[in-house]
Parts: structure tokens; C-alpha cells; sequence
């Protein structure tokens, strides 16, 4: 939330940004950048309450642009928004899987037009900081998973390991569309724990060349039988690209087709 608060006033023509998390159908306020006073601290945004509020409610972008007269919210939080100057206020609920998640605001101490050209920046924030709570949020189930995996006495039966790679498939997925090394650093440690599980204690197959990161993407999807073009769909590349990276593997692997390289691949503990 802060990282995306710190892009909204770097990336919009707005002074000051500020937000917070949904819990219990509001919006309690933790991140503030630009702000000269301090009468933003500690807000909560209710449902259906305020601009953020209505935002929240109706799961879309709501602008008042004389926020002092504006019709159709409430103005439960004058004291707040006032209290710091704001004039022209923007509130953009954060959507992630099909639900309001948290709400950003942009403000300005003075009254503002907001076109596409400034709104669309925002929107963006708004859309990565969905993408990141929706990874993170798979990324706690699939650690869920794998921890109930490596608690079970009894090897993995033939559907739970199946859904373990599906789950690996999925996170590499997810893991090659996001630019937080953190983040990704993350992905890559339940990637590896997952494989573990699905492997069991085998003993790993040696490879005589280790796989790029991107080929291990590229082989983890058409481990789930997809074909190039849907490959190529989930991982944003072209289909000469995907063929290019599937060659490569194989080449490393010593072997002449997908399943073969998926097969040995599994077996040199590269894929779960």
C-alpha cells in the first residue's frame, strides 16, 4: 500500500495520495504521501460513506471535484479532507478477485480537471496493486497447501499431486508477470517447496545443464499439456519464443520431445 500511495503522486499530477486495506467494510487509512497536516491520520472510510466509501460500494472510480460542494456522498469526514485542504478529491477501489480489496485516493488544494490523462496513471496503481494482493493471496493458499502436503504421513495420491502441479504451473505464471524482486524472490521459494513436495524424497536425476528460469516457465506449462499458443497466451511471449525456449530444454535435457524433457525434467527434481 505504501510503495502504491508513493506512485500515485509520483505518476498523476496530484499532490497528495492516500489509502488503506477494506476490514469489516471500511477503509481504515495507513499510508500517506504529500499530506501538510496531519487530519488524514487515523481516518476510517465506512461503506457507502464518503466519496471513498461510495467508491467502495459501487467497486468503481468516483471523482468529486469540489469536494467542499459536492452532491451524492456524504460528508461524514469533512473534518479530515477539509481539515487538510483538499478541493478536488479521486477514490479508486483496488478490485481483486471480484471484490473491493482497498480504496487509493488522489487530492489536490485546489480545484483540478481530471481527463483520461489523469486519471489513467492512477488506474494503472490501482490495477497493479490488485495484481499484487491477488498474488499474494495465492501465494499464502499455495504455502497452505504445501505445508498440509509435508504434514501428510502418506505420499501424495495421484489428484493431490496433480493440484500440486497445477499450483506450480500457476505461480510461475503469476511469478513472470510481476516486476517486485521481492516479491518474486517469494514465489520462488513456495516454487521450490512445491517441487519438493511433489518429488517426495527421491533422489534428484542430475542435469548436465541447468535450465534458465524462463524455460522452466515455458516447461512447467506444457507440463499441463498446453500447446504453444497457450503458452505463449499465459506467459506474454510470442509462439516463436515459446518454441525457442521448449528447444532449449530439451537441448539441456538430452531429449527429443516436450514430454520427454517434462518427464526427465520431474525427474532431475526440476518440476514437481
Amino acid at each position: 500500500m505504501s510503495r502504491a500511495v508513493h506512485d500515485l503522486v509520483r505518476r498523476t499530477r496530484f499532490p497528495v495520495a492516500f489509502g488503506g486495506l477494506v476490514e469489516d467494510r471500511s477503509v481504515r487509512v495507513t499510508s500517506i504521501v504529500g499530506a501538510r497536516s496531519r487530519s488524514i491520520e487515523g481516518l476510517v472510510v465506512q461503506e457507502q460513506r464518503g466519496l471513498g466509501g461510495r467508491a467502495l460500494s459501487e467497486r468503481r472510480p468516483r471523482l468529486a471535484l469540489d469536494y467542499r460542494t459536492a452532491r451524492g456522498i456524504t460528508h461524514d469526514y469533512d473534518r479530515a479532507i477539509l481539515g487538510e485542504g483538499i478541493a478536488t478529491l479521486f477514490a479508486v477501489p483496488i478490485i481483486s478477485g471480484g471484490r473491493a480489496r482497498a480504496v487509493v485516493y488522489c487530492g489536490s488544494w485546489s480545484q483540478s480537471s481530471v481527463d483520461d490523462a489523469v486519471a489513467q496513471p492512477a488506474l494503472r496503481v490501482a490495477e497493479d496493486l490488485g495484481t499484487e494482493l491477488r498474488v499474494r493471496e495465492e501465494v499464502a493458499r499455495r504455502m497452505s497447501q504445501v505445508e498440509s502436503a509435508t504434514t501428510e504421513p502418506r505420499g501424495l495420491d495421484a489428484a493431490l499431486r496433480e493440484e500440486v502441479r497445477e499450483s506450480y504451473a500457476e505461480l510461475r505464471s503469476i511469478a513472470a508477470s510481476i516486476a517486485d524482486a521481492d516479491l518474486r524472490r517469494r514465489l520462488t521459494v513456495v516454487e521450490d517447496r512445491l517441487a519438493a513436495v511433489a518429488r517426495g524424497q527421491r533422489r534428484p536425476l542430475a542435469v548436465d545443464a541447468p535450465l534458465s528460469p524462463r524455460e522452466l516457465d515455458v516447461l512447467a506449462c506444457a507440463a499441463l499439456g498446453s500447446t504453444n499458443a497457450e503458452i505463449a497466451a499465459d506467459l506474454a511471449l510470442r509462439e516463436t519464443t515459446v518454441k525457442s525456449y521448449l528447444a532449449a530444454a530439451m537441448a539441456k535435457l538430452d531429449v527429443s520431445t516436450r514430454h520427454a524433457a517434462v518427464a526427465k525434467a520431474r525427474r532431475a527434481g526440476l518440476l514437481p
